[in-house]
């Protein structure tokens, strides 16, 4: 049994050349799984014993906090058309 994908790949047939979209949960054979190298791409062979699942969210205590962004990101703020602008009459031109 081989390997299973954990997220889509796309990938070039090492003998037809041509490009193949493998999806989550594939278990691609020998020829085309020499031709992915990214390791994050494949599910964990086994998980590791002991291990808890927890929250991403919420970090243990004496855990430090994960770098980075840790909150979504806030949506903008829409843009505003400026006011338009009015034409000056003749008598205010000449002030």
């Amino acid at each position: 049994m081989g390997r299973r994908l954990a997220t889509a790949v796309h990938v070039q047939h090492p003998t037809s050349r041509e490009w193949i979209v493998l999806e989550p949960g594939d278990e691609p054979d020998d020829d085309l799984a020499a031709e992915i190298t990214n390791p994050d791409a494949w599910e964990d062979d086994e998980p590791s014993p002991g291990l808890e699942e927890s929250e991403p969210d919420e970090p243990k205590k004496d855990e430090p906090k994960p770098f980075g962004f840790t909150a979504p990101p806030e949506p903008e703020p829409e843009p505003t058309a400026p006011a338009p602008r009015r034409r000056r009459k003749a008598a205010d031109a000449d002030e």
